[in-house]
């Protein structure tokens, strides 16, 4: 019995489709291919995974500048102060015109030796203010006894001025976990005054919460009358009151007059 016209056509189509899976590898067979060369080459594909995710590390690292080392402030970008970014430092002086601190950016292992550019180079401080404060000749002596040399501090980006940075200063006490903001204890000291805040528009929600920080600490140290805010004794009040007497002056002036 001859086969129908259907029936043939049938067997061409499935002869095809057969000839054409074995020239051309399942999806199954190249998933199969590929983990029998990912066994083979454990070693290759595992430096392969370690490479590329360093890569990507060093990108973005370098893209935000993780472990950049700045030299100078004009060098940190605009956002870090915007953002209020927390740099690390290390104290190197203190001046009439503020603190000298060198940056010491994050270390990553292998990161940061590829990333360094200031190999060699020597350190260069970066000149730091403490934001809001007008210290007292007392207080730049208080500064000297409490922030050493090569001590470790953390820097709140408030705003920049030229060549300095107005800055939340903070360090670790001996053997501390927590931290405390040196701007806040200079003023809770009465080692200080609130000052405007450099480069911080006064409309601002940052303005306005670093002002209402600051000025609490500074009322602190008013009520218990610490450091500028330190009030004389009754009997020293009264004898200033009686010395200012303009009666008592001329009283004095006489009895001196007399007794010569």
């Amino acid at each position: 019995m001859p086969e129908s016209s259907g029936e043939t056509e049938t067997d061409k189509t499935l002869t095809g489709r057969q000839q054409r899976d074995q020239g051309h590898p399942s999806s199954h067979e190249i998933v199969s291919l590929i983990s029998q060369f990912a066994d083979d080459h454990l070693a290759l594909v595992r430096n392969i995974s370690t490479g590329l995710a360093v890569a990507g590390v060093i990108v973005i690292a370098r893209s935000i500048k993780l472990v950049t080392k700045f030299q100078a402030v004009s060098e940190i970008p605009a956002r870090f102060i915007e953002r209020n970014i927390s740099l690390r430092g290390r104290v190197h002086s203190i001046t009439e015109r503020g603190l000298e601190v060198e940056h010491v950016p994050i270390y990553l292992p292998i990161v940061s030796s590829l990333l360094s550019k200031d190999k060699g180079v020597g350190s260069s401080p970066m000149l730091v203010h403490l934001a809001g404060v007008e210290l007292t000749p007392e207080g730049k002596v208080w500064l000297h006894k409490n922030l050493a040399p090569a001590q470790t501090v953390w820097l709140k980006l408030i705003s920049r001025e030229d060549d300095m940075l107005h800055c939340l200063v903070s360090q670790s006490g001996p053997g501390s976990m927590w931290s405390h903001c040196m701007n806040e204890e200079v003023l809770r000291l009465g080692l200080a005054r609130t000052a405007p805040l450099v480069g911080v528009l006064p409309d601002s929600r940052l303005y306005w919460r670093l002002l209402k920080r600051l000025h609490k600490a500074e009322v602190k140290a008013e009520k218990k009358g610490r450091g500028l805010w330190e009030q004389d004794s009754l009997w020293e009040r009264a004898s200033k009151a009686v010395r200012a007497n303009a009666l008592f002056r001329l009283m004095t002036r006489m009895f001196g007059k007399n007794s010569e």
